[in-house]
């Protein structure tokens, strides 16, 4: 009976010292998250859905990873409750290659992939033997081949699909030379190419524009909508459905459209 009154002393201290502090009780007791994005809008985009998590009572940390590579990873292994960094087939490639146990639970923004150059205004005036990067992993890099073959510059074998790679182009009437490259470096890249498809969360980053820089571009209903994703286990937890509502909220969408100007937009 004693400890019983102990324990009980000193919850009831617990509580005296949260409200002297001016902390409700319940922000102690927060489920605590990790959500992995990639720099730039994704992270941004959390940043303004954390203080909306905190009202349901979700404590996000949110962890930034520079690649495509790592943060499917961690979620796998758990050292990330969730991800929000790519779209559904880049997820559908990761699980079919590795086998992870990973689903998405939610839409949340398309990036509209661009195409930049230092060298030219139009890709119309790409000359013979030019060099183009592409993102080397495998569904970006075929987005851009089909993004490519959408304005005429190369044709694909079999009208190509999100898997192409360059092995997959059979027409290049300007002998275009394609360089594959890792997704974050493409941006440093542009003083060595002709031009540089360059995924949006990365462009920004680097202070480009999309809508106003881009020489070719996506249109803003591209099928590549990113996703939230999290451990199948996960799925069905109350967290899950809470972090959903709060991202595909009028405030969050607001905010993507008014900070991004069509550059980012919302997926749901």
């Amino acid at each position: 009976m004693l400890r019983i009154r102990s324990l009980t002393a000193l919850l009831a201290g617990a509580a005296t010292v949260a409200i002297a502090l001016g902390a409700p009780l319940g922000a102690a007791m927060a489920e605590s998250l990790k959500i992995g994005v990639t720099p730039g809008p994704h992270a941004q985009i959390l940043e303004v859905v954390k203080p909306l998590a905190a009202k349901e009572g979700l404590d996000l940390q949110v962890l930034e990873f520079s690649d495509y590579v790592i943060p499917n990873q961690a979620l796998s292994q758990g050292d990330l409750d969730a991800n929000s960094f790519q779209h559904q087939p880049y997820l559908d490639n990761q699980v079919r290659d590795r086998g992870y146990e990973i689903v998405s639970v939610a839409k949340t923004v398309v990036f509209p992939i661009g195409i930049y150059s230092k060298k030219l205004k139009s890709l119309d005036d790409l000359a013979v033997g030019d060099k183009v990067a592409i993102p080397n992993d495998p569904t970006n890099g075929g987005r851009v081949l089909l993004l490519l073959q959408a304005k005429g510059l190369i044709k694909l074998k079999d009208g190509g699909t999100l898997k192409a790679s360059p092995i997959d182009i059979v027409e290049n009437p300007k002998k275009l030379q394609i360089v594959e490259l890792d997704a974050a470096q493409l941006p440093r890249s542009l003083d060595d190419v002709t031009a540089a498809a360059i995924n949006t969360n990365y462009a920004i980053e680097a202070g480009m524009d999309p809508v106003k820089d881009a020489i070719a571009r996506e249109a803003a209903e591209s099928p590549y909508a990113n996703i939230i994703a999290v451990r199948k286990a996960d799925k069905d937890k109350p967290w899950v459905a809470k972090l959903v509502k709060v991202y595909q909220s009028a405030e969050v969408k607001e905010f993507i459209l008014t900070k991004f100007k069509n550059a980012v937009v919302p997926a749901w």
